[in-house]
C-alpha cells in the first residue's frame, strides 16, 4: 500500500460520517504502509511514538470501522495470537503459526475457489473468498524438535 491508500482509508472514515483526527490518520497511514498482519497493540504503539495521548478505545474503534466498512480483514487467532488485521485486500491464502501466531500471505493462483455461479445456487452472492491454514511455521518446528 502507499501514502494514497492511507488517504483512502482515511477519506472512507469521513465519508462514512467519522471525524477525522490525526490520530485516526495514523492509523491509516501505518495500516497502508504495513505487511505485518498487526494486531491492535501493535498499532497502538506505533501510533503512541507519534501521540502520546491515544487512548487503546481509538485504535480498537478505527480498527472496528475500517472492518465493517470492508477496508480491512479480521484474521482469526490461531493458539496464541490473538486478533490481527489483514491490509491486503487482493486475494491470497494466510497461514497461521498455531504455536506463535506468525501470518504468512500466499498468492492465489485460483482466487475464487468458489465461483459466482455455485454460490448463486445457494441464493448467495459471492464478494470475496479468504482461505486460512493453521500448522506450524518453520521456526516453531524447529524448536520442537530441539
Amino acid at each position: 500500500m502507499s501514502d494514497f491508500q492511507g488517504k483512502r482509508l482515511a477519506s472512507t472514515l469521513q465519508d462514512a460520517g467519522h471525524r477525522l483526527t490525526p490520530q485516526r490518520q495514523a492509523i491509516c497511514d501505518y495500516l497502508a504502509n504495513t505487511r505485518s498482519h498487526p494486531s491492535p497493540a501493535d498499532v497502538y504503539e506505533f501510533v503512541r511514538t507519534q501521540y502520546p495521548s491515544i487512548s487503546l478505545a481509538t485504535v480498537y474503534n478505527t480498527l472496528a470501522v475500517l472492518r465493517d466498512l470492508g477496508e480491512i480483514v479480521e484474521v482469526g487467532p490461531g493458539d496464541t495470537a490473538g486478533v490481527r488485521y489483514e491490509t491486503d485486500l487482493t486475494p491470497h491464502a494466510n497461514l497461521v503459526c498455531q504455536s506463535c501466531g506468525r501470518i504468512v500471505d500466499v498468492p492465489l493462483t485460483t482466487p475464487h475457489l468458489v465461483s459466482d455461479a455455485q454460490a448463486g445456487a445457494f441464493d448467495f452472492e459471492l464478494i470475496n473468498v479468504r482461505v486460512t491454514g493453521f500448522g506450524l511455521c518453520g521456526v516453531c518446528r524447529r524448536e520442537r524438535m530441539k
